[in-house]
């Protein structure tokens, strides 16, 4: 099992997190995807999946929900 956290800006509220927890969920191999919602901020969304994930499919998911993942050298 592997485990990641990514950021991801511009979630509010919990049915921010219940569409980004449903895209990332339909990538195959993730078994849990947790997120810690920071209004205002970028809020951290740890996937847990059977083998690393490409970015490109992860930033895809959380494109398809309407929000975008933080840069990783981001400061926020």
């Amino acid at each position: 099992m592997t485990t990641t956290t990514f950021g991801v800006d511009g979630m509010t509220c919990a049915h921010c997190v219940q569409h980004v927890t449903t895209e990332l969920q339909a990538i195959p191999g993730v078994s849990d995807v947790a997120v810690d919602l920071v209004v205002g901020g970028s809020s951290q969304v740890t996937v847990t999946s059977e083998a690393p994930l490409p970015d490109e499919a992860v930033a895809a998911a959380v494109d398809e929900a309407g929000y975008a993942l933080t840069p990783r050298r981001s400061l926020l």
